[in-house]
């Protein structure tokens, strides 16, 4: 049974097994889908045409999503930025192209992108990473329905995974004096010391160089940051990020008892050693491994007793004992370098809870009424006289 339309409209028709095949003529070339009822035929041709008169090629229509990504990444690689391209790179292969690379781009539907989503969360893979390939996707389907591919972006519509609350640990404040005195000495002291000192984002302190400290002025210069992975030198995320952090003069101290002992590991390494300028470097001169240096900051946590915590978790540590001892919001989100200090209220306005007795005796005191009693003047002498 075979129902034919207008030219280049497309047709039904009816195969001997009973299921429906759709076909649509475009640029000469004939266009063609199968399905087990009517209905579903007549959708797929409907919205086919639909998208030949926006525009559609034979060659869009005809593409698979893994060759489209392949093109865009491509096209992208001169304007990303190199971590994000390699980042997207991996994403791509890792998990779209081998989960949903064969379906046709103009037939990618958000049930399919969703269904992709839970199956990743199903094996286990991070909500971080589905949000980054949430972010993928939709940029790359974007592109697409700009230049008049297709007509809408489905991907904008599929949900991925939310955060899962991850619980803030930080040290108080005799854990941290315990902390600093357990490490006196230690190569690295001076690390642990700034990130308590300062909040600065483990990235930002392994990227720090001499020349980003003023001794006279008693300051420190974040100017860029270490990429984990391949330790190389990155810009900052944001022009927040990009601060100058007044210090004190034991940290100051500090930092100059590191410098003379770096000079003793320059000696020892000799030709060895490679000089980057960097403040916190390995046996060679060149950048510290992230992650060995977040394992040795917990091997020491243990050793000395303390509750094990992240490496991140020392600049939550630094923000408590700011906000918990009087700091302005507005100078703890410049010291953090945060945009604004709403956000620094935002992801640390719990801390200020055990502030809540003091405020409370505080605000006692300034309106509780003091009753002011008049002067009387001294009758009794005056009946005396």
């Amino acid at each position: 049974m075979t129902r034919r339309r207008g030219n280049n409209e497309g047709c039904l028709h009816q195969k001997v097994n009973g299921s429906w095949k759709a076909a649509v003529t475009l640029q000469g070339k004939r266009l063609y889908k199968t399905y087990k009822t009517r209905q579903e035929a007549q959708e797929w041709l409907k919205n086919t045409l639909r998208q030949i008169d926006d525009g559609m090629t034979y060659s869009s229509a005809t593409t698979r999503l893994a060759e489209y990504l392949t093109d865009w990444l491509t096209f992208k690689k001169s304007i990303m930025r190199p971590s994000t391209w390699s980042h997207y790179k991996q994403l791509t292969h890792s998990y779209i192209i081998p989960n949903i690379g064969k379906i046709k781009l103009k037939e990618l539907r958000t049930e399919n992108v969703q269904k992709f989503y839970n199956l990743l969360s199903k094996h286990d893979v991070g909500a971080p990473t589905i949000q980054k390939i949430h972010k993928l996707l939709r940029s790359a389907v974007g592109n697409a329905v700009a230049s008049g591919t297709l007509p809408h972006n489905s991907v904008s519509f599929a949900h991925p995974p939310g955060d899962p609350p991850q619980e803030m640990k930080v040290l108080d404040e005799s854990q941290v004096s315990q902390f600093l005195i357990f490490i006196a000495g230690h190569r690295w002291e001076a690390l642990y010391y700034l990130a308590i000192a300062t909040g600065m984002r483990r990235g930002e302190l392994l990227g720090l160089k001499w020349e980003d400290i003023d001794w006279l002025k008693q300051t420190v210069k974040v100017a860029r940051q270490i990429r984990p992975g391949d330790q190389s030198f990155q810009p900052l995320k944001t022009r927040f990020s990009r601060r100058t952090i007044t210090i004190g003069a034991k940290t100051i101290q500090v930092l100059r008892d590191h410098y003379e002992r770096q000079q003793e590991t320059r000696k020892a390494a000799g030709r060895k050693w490679v000089e980057n300028g960097l403040v916190f470097t390995n046996t060679h001169g060149g950048p510290l491994c992230a992650n060995h240096m977040t394992q040795v900051f917990q091997g020491l946590l243990e050793a000395c007793g303390l509750p094990k915590i992240r490496f991140h978790d020392l600049r939550h540590t630094a923000a408590s004992l700011m906000l918990n001892n009087g700091i302005p919001p507005i100078v703890v989100s410049r010291r953090l370098g945060h945009s604004k200090a709403s956000t620094t209220l935002d992801v640390y306005g719990h801390l200020l809870d055990s502030m809540q007795n003091e405020a409370a005796s505080l605000m006692d005191d300034l309106i509780t009424p003091v009753k002011l009693f008049p002067i009387v003047p001294n009758t009794l002498n005056r009946n005396e006289s």
